[in-house]
């Protein structure tokens, strides 16, 4: 399906805005954390980059998804945590500092895993007349461009002016939420022929993916010992997607609206465990000193 230039330009755009806000909040103190909690930021990388896809694989085989709901769901479950992760982690109380380690270190590992995943997934689901493949040195080009470059931007910004840094955060943020929003009801207007039925086929699929990620970040956390909030940390980090990145994938790189459904359901249902995730964490959590 042909995009126009709204996706075609406006969403790498706006993602590569939505990284650079993601690089205001950072500071180089801030990697010491891969130093001080390996085993949460070990645990927690490994999880989110190797353990979701595979589980998303999983999900494919037990519900005989279609070919098209089935990559998307492998590329959702391979793209890292993104911006909102962080906020919802500071609202459960959770441990910010780790979230942010390991939103950046699985998104810098996805820039190699990424079209790795999704290659495998259309090689796997999709029919011989019908297969397309990920461009692997130009998705890795492009993930460079709007990861690498603007989360580096924005950690130069905050060096060279941190004031102007902490007041763009709240903004970025917002920005991130509109534009998902905004890609959400593009995509819901593109399939609207097939919408109910595609959100029929993608949303248990996506459903039961989020829950996986939730539930492997808890029990991960109980099997390696992590301390409450650090395993709370982890699991919102496997449920909140960077879903934006999966529209990328699926709209741009792959111009496909189908396979770009379980990123678009996956975006919308997240915010509601997100919420639940918060409500558990600050019932459980003490607040930081």
């Amino acid at each position: 399906m042909e995009q126009g230039p709204l996706i075609q330009i406006g969403l790498p755009v706006s993602l590569f805005i939505i990284m650079l806000g993601m690089g205001l909040t950072l500071a180089p103190r801030d990697f010491r954390n891969v130093v001080i909690y390996p085993r949460a930021t070990i645990m927690g990388a490994i999880a989110q980059i190797l353990l979701l896809p595979v589980i998303a694989f999983a999900i494919v085989a037990l519900l005989g998804l279609p070919g098209p709901i089935a990559v998307g769901l492998v590329i959702i479950a391979a793209c890292p945590g993104g911006t909102t992760s962080n906020l919802f982690t500071f609202l459960a109380r959770g441990n910010v500092a780790l979230s942010i380690v390991l939103t950046v270190l699985a998104s810098l590992v996805t820039i190699l895993t990424l079209p790795l995943f999704t290659n495998l997934a259309m090689r796997l689901y999709m029919d011989t007349s019908e297969q397309i493949s990920l461009p692997v040195l130009r998705t890795i080009a492009t993930l460079v461009v709007i990861i690498l470059i603007p989360v580096s931007l924005g950690m130069g910004l905050r060096r060279i002016a941190p004031a102007f840094a902490k007041r763009s955060e709240s903004f970025v943020s917002l920005f991130g939420m509109l534009v998902l929003t905004a890609l959400i009801v593009a995509i819901v207007l593109q399939v609207r022929d097939q919408f109910w039925t595609l959100l029929q086929t993608a949303g248990l699929a996506a459903a039961a993916l989020n829950v996986a990620g939730i539930a492997l970040g808890f029990l991960g956390g109980r099997v390696t010992g992590l301390p409450a909030r650090d395993a709370l940390t982890v699991a919102i980090e496997l449920g909140i997607k960077n879903a934006t990145l999966g529209l990328l994938v699926t709209l741009t790189l792959l111009d496909s609206s189908e396979m770009s459904v379980p990123s678009a359901v996956y975006g919308v249902l997240m915010f509601v465990f997100g919420i639940g995730l918060i409500l558990f964490g600050r019932k459980t959590q003490r607040a930081p000193d």
